[in-house]
Protein backbone atom coordinates (compact mmCIF):
# COMPACT_ATOMS: atom_id res chain seq x y z
CA UNK A 1 0.00 0.00 0.00
CA UNK A 2 2.42 2.67 1.20
CA UNK A 3 5.23 1.52 -1.07
CA UNK A 4 5.92 -1.09 -3.72
CA UNK A 5 5.60 -4.68 -2.55
CA UNK A 6 8.61 -5.90 -4.55
CA UNK A 7 12.14 -5.06 -3.50
CA UNK A 8 14.56 -3.42 -5.92
CA UNK A 9 16.39 -6.73 -6.26
CA UNK A 10 13.16 -8.52 -7.15
CA UNK A 11 12.33 -5.91 -9.78
CA UNK A 12 15.79 -6.22 -11.34
CA UNK A 13 15.56 -10.00 -11.41
CA UNK A 14 12.10 -9.74 -12.92
CA UNK A 15 13.38 -7.45 -15.65
CA UNK A 16 16.21 -9.84 -16.46
CA UNK A 17 13.75 -12.74 -16.61
CA UNK A 18 11.42 -10.78 -18.89
CA UNK A 19 14.30 -9.85 -21.18
CA UNK A 20 15.21 -13.52 -21.35
CA UNK A 21 11.71 -14.38 -22.56
CA UNK A 22 12.39 -12.78 -25.93
CA UNK A 23 9.13 -10.82 -25.99
CA UNK A 24 8.98 -7.07 -26.50
CA UNK A 25 8.69 -5.13 -23.23
CA UNK A 26 6.77 -1.86 -23.30
CA UNK A 27 7.97 0.96 -21.03
CA UNK A 28 5.98 4.21 -21.11
CA UNK A 29 7.55 7.41 -19.87
CA UNK A 30 6.68 8.21 -16.25
CA UNK A 31 7.87 11.64 -15.18
CA UNK A 32 5.99 11.46 -11.86
CA UNK A 33 5.00 8.71 -9.41
CA UNK A 34 1.28 9.08 -10.14
CA UNK A 35 1.98 8.51 -13.84
CA UNK A 36 3.88 5.35 -12.89
CA UNK A 37 0.87 4.15 -10.92
CA UNK A 38 -1.41 4.53 -13.96
CA UNK A 39 1.13 2.75 -16.17
CA UNK A 40 1.10 -0.20 -13.80
CA UNK A 41 -2.71 -0.29 -13.73
CA UNK A 42 -2.78 -0.21 -17.53
CA UNK A 43 -0.61 -3.32 -17.73
CA UNK A 44 2.74 -2.08 -19.01
CA UNK A 45 5.89 -4.11 -18.40
CA UNK A 46 7.99 -1.39 -16.82
CA UNK A 47 8.67 2.34 -16.56
CA UNK A 48 11.02 4.68 -18.36
CA UNK A 49 12.15 7.86 -16.61
CA UNK A 50 13.14 10.30 -19.33
CA UNK A 51 15.74 12.99 -18.79
CA UNK A 52 13.94 15.16 -21.33
CA UNK A 53 10.64 14.80 -19.47
CA UNK A 54 12.22 15.49 -16.07
CA UNK A 55 13.97 18.56 -17.46
CA UNK A 56 10.75 19.82 -19.01
CA UNK A 57 8.87 19.20 -15.77
CA UNK A 58 11.39 21.55 -14.15
CA UNK A 59 10.88 24.07 -17.00
CA UNK A 60 14.41 23.38 -18.28
CA UNK A 61 15.62 22.36 -21.75
CA UNK A 62 17.16 18.90 -22.13
CA UNK A 63 20.79 20.03 -22.32
CA UNK A 64 22.28 18.45 -19.21
CA UNK A 65 21.22 21.07 -16.66
CA UNK A 66 19.71 18.58 -14.22
CA UNK A 67 21.99 17.12 -11.56
CA UNK A 68 22.58 13.60 -10.33
CA UNK A 69 20.88 14.36 -7.02
CA UNK A 70 17.79 15.81 -8.76
CA UNK A 71 17.44 12.91 -11.17
CA UNK A 72 18.10 10.15 -8.64
CA UNK A 73 15.66 11.71 -6.16
CA UNK A 74 12.86 11.71 -8.73
CA UNK A 75 13.85 8.20 -9.76
CA UNK A 76 13.58 7.02 -6.18
CA UNK A 77 10.07 8.48 -5.85
CA UNK A 78 8.90 6.86 -9.07
CA UNK A 79 10.50 3.48 -8.37
CA UNK A 80 8.82 3.36 -4.95
CA UNK A 81 5.34 3.90 -6.37
CA UNK A 82 4.85 0.57 -8.17
CA UNK A 83 6.12 -2.98 -8.53
CA UNK A 84 7.26 -2.30 -12.10
CA UNK A 85 10.99 -2.15 -12.90
CA UNK A 86 12.11 1.35 -13.87
CA UNK A 87 14.94 2.35 -16.21
CA UNK A 88 16.23 5.89 -15.84
CA UNK A 89 17.98 8.23 -18.25
CA UNK A 90 21.37 9.08 -16.72
CA UNK A 91 22.37 11.43 -19.56
CA UNK A 92 26.17 11.40 -19.89
CA UNK A 93 26.70 9.87 -16.45
CA UNK A 94 26.87 13.35 -14.88
CA UNK A 95 30.57 13.71 -15.57
CA UNK A 96 33.58 11.57 -16.38
CA UNK A 97 34.32 7.94 -15.52
CA UNK A 98 34.39 8.37 -11.76
CA UNK A 99 31.11 10.29 -11.91
CA UNK A 100 29.59 7.50 -14.01
CA UNK A 101 30.60 4.98 -11.37
CA UNK A 102 28.96 7.06 -8.65
CA UNK A 103 25.86 7.46 -10.81
CA UNK A 104 25.36 3.70 -10.98
CA UNK A 105 25.68 3.39 -7.20
CA UNK A 106 23.19 6.22 -6.67
CA UNK A 107 20.69 4.65 -9.06
CA UNK A 108 21.05 1.27 -7.40
CA UNK A 109 20.42 2.86 -4.00
CA UNK A 110 17.38 4.67 -5.42
CA UNK A 111 15.75 1.36 -6.31
CA UNK A 112 16.04 1.65 -10.09
CA UNK A 113 16.27 -1.48 -12.24
CA UNK A 114 18.67 0.06 -14.72
CA UNK A 115 19.98 3.19 -16.41
CA UNK A 116 21.49 4.27 -19.70
CA UNK A 117 24.36 6.61 -20.43
CA UNK A 118 25.09 8.34 -23.73
CA UNK A 119 28.19 9.33 -25.65
CA UNK A 120 27.54 13.04 -26.17
CA UNK A 121 29.71 15.96 -25.10
CA UNK A 122 28.20 18.36 -22.58
CA UNK A 123 26.16 20.43 -23.08
CA UNK A 124 24.22 17.52 -24.57
CA UNK A 125 21.22 17.80 -26.87
CA UNK A 126 18.03 15.83 -27.37
CA UNK A 127 18.85 12.71 -29.37
CA UNK A 128 16.55 13.76 -32.21
CA UNK A 129 18.09 17.20 -32.75
CA UNK A 130 20.92 17.97 -35.15
CA UNK A 131 24.45 19.25 -34.51
CA UNK A 132 25.32 16.93 -31.64
CA UNK A 133 28.95 16.40 -30.67
CA UNK A 134 30.21 13.02 -29.43
CA UNK A 135 33.05 12.01 -27.16
CA UNK A 136 35.55 9.54 -28.58
CA UNK A 137 34.68 5.86 -28.57
CA UNK A 138 37.54 5.17 -26.16
CA UNK A 139 36.38 7.84 -23.72
CA UNK A 140 32.84 6.48 -23.67
CA UNK A 141 34.10 2.91 -23.33
CA UNK A 142 36.13 3.96 -20.28
CA UNK A 143 33.01 5.50 -18.76
CA UNK A 144 30.99 2.33 -19.38
CA UNK A 145 33.78 0.22 -17.87
CA UNK A 146 33.81 2.36 -14.74
CA UNK A 147 30.02 2.19 -14.45
CA UNK A 148 30.02 -1.58 -14.97
CA UNK A 149 32.72 -2.13 -12.36
CA UNK A 150 30.73 -0.02 -9.89
CA UNK A 151 27.67 -2.27 -10.03
CA UNK A 152 26.94 -4.21 -6.85
CA UNK A 153 23.83 -5.97 -8.14
CA UNK A 154 24.71 -7.92 -11.30
CA UNK A 155 21.07 -7.67 -12.37
CA UNK A 156 21.18 -3.86 -12.52
CA UNK A 157 20.82 -3.21 -16.27
CA UNK A 158 23.56 -0.91 -17.54
CA UNK A 159 22.65 0.29 -21.01
CA UNK A 160 24.93 2.18 -23.39
CA UNK A 161 23.30 4.71 -25.73
CA UNK A 162 24.97 6.14 -28.79
CA UNK A 163 23.88 9.22 -30.73
CA UNK A 164 26.26 8.42 -33.57
CA UNK A 165 23.67 7.64 -36.24
CA UNK A 166 22.91 11.27 -37.03
CA UNK A 167 26.55 12.34 -36.71
CA UNK A 168 28.77 9.53 -38.02
CA UNK A 169 26.33 7.12 -39.67
CA UNK A 170 25.05 3.62 -39.01
CA UNK A 171 28.35 1.77 -39.46
CA UNK A 172 29.96 3.96 -36.82
CA UNK A 173 26.92 3.45 -34.59
CA UNK A 174 27.46 -0.29 -34.70
CA UNK A 175 31.21 -0.02 -34.12
CA UNK A 176 30.67 2.24 -31.13
CA UNK A 177 28.05 -0.09 -29.65
CA UNK A 178 30.40 -3.05 -30.04
CA UNK A 179 33.07 -1.18 -28.08
CA UNK A 180 30.58 -0.25 -25.36
CA UNK A 181 29.40 -3.84 -25.13
CA UNK A 182 32.99 -5.04 -24.77
CA UNK A 183 33.46 -2.44 -22.02
CA UNK A 184 30.68 -3.94 -19.91
CA UNK A 185 27.28 -2.71 -21.12
CA UNK A 186 24.43 -5.17 -20.59
CA UNK A 187 22.11 -3.70 -23.23
CA UNK A 188 22.29 -1.20 -26.09
CA UNK A 189 20.31 1.87 -27.14
CA UNK A 190 20.94 3.05 -30.73
CA UNK A 191 19.30 6.48 -30.73
CA UNK A 192 17.46 8.11 -33.66
CA UNK A 193 17.36 5.22 -36.11
CA UNK A 194 15.51 6.33 -39.22
CA UNK A 195 13.69 3.26 -40.49
CA UNK A 196 13.09 -0.47 -40.39
CA UNK A 197 16.21 -1.25 -42.41
CA UNK A 198 18.41 0.37 -39.79
CA UNK A 199 16.65 -1.56 -37.03
CA UNK A 200 17.24 -4.80 -38.94
CA UNK A 201 20.92 -3.98 -39.44
CA UNK A 202 21.51 -3.21 -35.77
CA UNK A 203 19.63 -6.31 -34.64
CA UNK A 204 21.70 -8.51 -36.93
CA UNK A 205 24.91 -7.15 -35.38
CA UNK A 206 24.12 -8.01 -31.74
CA UNK A 207 22.65 -10.76 -29.60
CA UNK A 208 22.06 -8.63 -26.47
CA UNK A 209 18.93 -6.66 -25.45
CA UNK A 210 18.21 -3.68 -27.69
CA UNK A 211 16.02 -0.66 -26.92
CA UNK A 212 13.88 1.26 -29.41
CA UNK A 213 12.86 4.85 -28.73
CA UNK A 214 9.39 5.71 -30.05
CA UNK A 215 9.43 9.39 -29.22
CA UNK A 216 7.01 11.68 -31.03
CA UNK A 217 8.11 14.44 -33.43
CA UNK A 218 11.55 12.90 -33.89
CA UNK A 219 13.63 11.27 -36.62
CA UNK A 220 12.35 7.75 -35.96
CA UNK A 221 9.09 6.50 -37.53
CA UNK A 222 6.52 5.46 -34.92
CA UNK A 223 6.67 1.71 -35.38
CA UNK A 224 4.04 -0.44 -33.69
CA UNK A 225 4.78 -2.92 -30.94
CA UNK A 226 4.09 -5.74 -33.40
CA UNK A 227 6.61 -4.31 -35.89
CA UNK A 228 9.29 -3.87 -33.23
CA UNK A 229 8.73 -7.39 -31.95
CA UNK A 230 9.13 -8.71 -35.49
CA UNK A 231 12.36 -6.73 -35.80
CA UNK A 232 13.64 -8.49 -32.69
CA UNK A 233 13.90 -5.51 -30.34
CA UNK A 234 13.48 -6.17 -26.63
CA UNK A 235 12.33 -2.89 -25.06
CA UNK A 236 10.35 -0.01 -26.49
CA UNK A 237 10.05 3.30 -24.67
CA UNK A 238 7.53 6.12 -25.13
CA UNK A 239 9.60 8.64 -23.18
CA UNK A 240 7.72 11.94 -23.28
CA UNK A 241 4.21 10.78 -24.25
CA UNK A 242 2.69 11.22 -20.80
CA UNK A 243 4.13 14.71 -20.39
CA UNK A 244 2.95 15.80 -23.84
CA UNK A 245 -0.55 14.47 -23.21
CA UNK A 246 -0.76 16.21 -19.85
CA UNK A 247 0.66 19.52 -21.06
CA UNK A 248 -1.70 19.70 -24.05
CA UNK A 249 -4.67 19.04 -21.76
CA UNK A 250 -3.48 21.75 -19.35
CA UNK A 251 -2.97 24.27 -22.15
CA UNK A 252 -6.46 23.59 -23.56
CA UNK A 253 -8.06 23.68 -20.12
CA UNK A 254 -6.44 26.94 -19.06
CA UNK A 255 -7.38 28.54 -22.38
CA UNK A 256 -11.00 27.49 -21.87
CA UNK A 257 -11.08 29.02 -18.39
CA UNK A 258 -9.65 32.30 -19.67
CA UNK A 259 -12.19 32.38 -22.48
CA UNK A 260 -15.30 31.28 -20.57
CA UNK A 261 -14.47 32.53 -17.09
CA UNK A 262 -15.20 29.11 -15.58
CA UNK A 263 -14.07 25.49 -15.80
CA UNK A 264 -17.68 24.25 -15.84
CA UNK A 265 -17.56 23.42 -19.55
CA UNK A 266 -14.51 21.14 -19.33
CA UNK A 267 -15.38 19.06 -16.26
CA UNK A 268 -15.93 16.04 -18.53
CA UNK A 269 -12.27 16.24 -19.61
CA UNK A 270 -11.00 15.95 -16.03
CA UNK A 271 -10.06 12.97 -13.94
CA UNK A 272 -12.72 12.77 -11.24
CA UNK A 273 -11.99 13.03 -7.55
CA UNK A 274 -13.16 9.43 -7.17
CA UNK A 275 -10.75 8.20 -9.83
CA UNK A 276 -7.85 10.21 -8.37
CA UNK A 277 -8.45 8.67 -4.95
CA UNK A 278 -8.57 5.24 -6.57
CA UNK A 279 -5.16 5.79 -8.21
CA UNK A 280 -3.75 7.10 -4.93
CA UNK A 281 -5.20 4.10 -3.04
CA UNK A 282 -6.77 6.56 -0.64
CA UNK A 283 -9.01 3.96 1.00
CA UNK A 284 -6.05 1.67 1.65
CA UNK A 285 -4.32 4.46 3.56
CA UNK A 286 -7.50 5.16 5.47
CA UNK A 287 -7.88 1.50 6.44
CA UNK A 288 -4.24 1.33 7.51
CA UNK A 289 -4.62 4.43 9.65
CA UNK A 290 -7.85 3.16 11.23
CA UNK A 291 -6.22 -0.16 12.08
CA UNK A 292 -3.27 1.49 13.82
CA UNK A 293 -5.35 4.15 15.55
CA UNK A 294 -7.79 1.55 16.96
CA UNK A 295 -5.10 -0.84 18.14
CA UNK A 296 -5.16 -1.64 21.87
CA UNK A 297 -2.75 -3.67 23.98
Amino acid sequence: MLFANKSAAEKRQGLRDDLGSGRLLRFPGAHAPIVARIAEETGFDGLYISGAALSADMALPDIGLTTLSEVSARGRQIAAATDLPAIIDADTGFGESMNAARTVREMEDAGLAGCHMEDQVLPKRCGHLDNKTLVSTDEMAQKIRAASDAKRDPNFLLMARTDANGVEGLDATIERLKAYLDAGADALFPEALTGKKQYETVRAAFDVPLLANMTEFGKTPLLSAAELAELGFNIVIYPVTSLRLAMKAIEDGFAAIMKEGTQAGIIDKMQTRERLYEVLKYEDYNSFDQGIFNFKL
